[in-house]
């Protein structure tokens, strides 16, 4: 790590906020609604048990707060981005040009995918394969790729009930939107054989550029109404369906466990979603989660190095911990976190 480096980010933020710690004395919040749960429990209990006041949490979505977090530094930018994937290089890039340099990843445990509906509909024992067929806006024929014109889940699987097919997916801002892209629908394409008819037709000048060509033909869905965007948090899905009750929502396993009372959750290869599958690997639609917090801010906003260490801690994020009865699993990992984040340790292994 640089002195300059360093020495930037201290004259940013203070030419930005030369007051910041009078002007805002929250700690701000937003991205993934997968963690706003998570960050909401954290900052309840941190402004109960702390003399700062309580966190602003907000969400919007993993590349939304991501976006929001890169905009630069001082009073009025914010000072943790939830995010329910890694930060992308083309982020940290962005982050870089506006003087976010210095960027701690806190990866708080993990978080599975579930495919739940209405709790007295048909039961479902999905896999990726299911999913590509139902949603993909092409499918592979007698060898050629023509497009999809299922309309049941019969038409996709005739073990299936011909059911309506219509799914409620997480828009594209969401990180869950691309875990579902790629661990299912991807997946799902590469079973069929399909991948490989379009990494054929695939355009580029080069091997990677057309594997990618094929990979985002692969997850480009339906757009006839069948498969439909939710830009907003997991409520308006479940809004969805209890509107319409052959709906089928992704959703994260914390907030389907939150309501049982009203969702049935399929299988996926096999697997039964819970803690204990996600925790061993057995379950294979799952993801580590993260926040990340801009260095520069830590001893400018208030309260901000104590919630981030509040948050990882063994009575918050462990095993036993509020965190893990709310659905997520805890980080074997944890204590190197801890560490980490004590230690304020930056994205690239300095401090």
């Amino acid at each position: 790590m640089s002195f300059v480096k360093l020495t930037t980010s201290a004259l940013a933020i203070a030419a930005v906020s030369a007051t910041a710690a009078v002007a805002r004395d929250q700690v701000q919040v937003a991205g993934s609604s997968t963690v706003l749960p998570y960050a909401s429990i954290v900052a309840e209990a941190f402004g109960e048990n702390f003399d700062f006041p309580t966190p602003v949490v907000e969400s919007g979505g993993s590349s939304a707060g991501l976006k929001r977090f890169c905009e630069g530094v001082g009073e009025n930018t914010i000072d943790v981005a939830n995010a329910s994937r890694r930060i992308k290089t083309k982020e940290i890039e962005k982050c870089a040009e506006n003087g976010v340099t210095d960027i701690i990843e806190v990866q708080i445990g993990y978080d599975g995918i579930v495919f739940a509906s209405d709790i007295q509909g048909n039961a479902f024992e999905f896999t990726p394969t299911d999913w590509f067929l139902a949603l993909s806006d092409q499918v592979l024929v007698d060898g050629k790729m023509v497009a999809n014109s299922a309309k049941t889940w019969a038409d996709v699987n005739a073990e299936f009930p011909a059911q309506p097919i219509q799914a409620y997916i997480p828009g594209t801002k969401h990180g869950t939107r691309e875990v579902f892209e790629d661990k299912v629908v991807l997946a799902g394409c590469e079973a069929t054989g399909a991948f490989d008819v379009l990494l054929d037709q695939a355009t580029g000048d080069t091997a990677k550029a057309k594997k990618k060509a094929a990979e985002k033909a692969c997850i480009s869905l339906r757009t006839d109404g069948l498969s439909v965007d939710i830009d907003g948090d997991y409520t308006e899905t479940l809004a969805r369906i209890e509107s319409n009750k052959n709906g089928i929502g992704v959703f994260g396993l914390a907030f389907y466990e939150n309501n049982t009372d009203k969702l049935q959750t399929a299988t996926m290869s096999g697997v039964v979603p819970s803690t204990e599958t996600i925790a061993t690997g057995e379950y294979p639609v799952s993801r580590p989660l993260f926040f990340y917090v801009k260095k520069a801010h830590i001893g400018v906003i208030p309260g901000l190095k104590e919630y981030t260490e509040f948050f990882v801690a063994d009575e918050v994020a462990g095993p036993d911990g509020p965190l893990a009865e709310y659905g997520l699993v805890a980080d074997p990992e944890l204590e190197k976190t801890q560490e980490s984040v004590s230690d304020e340790v930056v994205m690239g292994g300095n401090s």
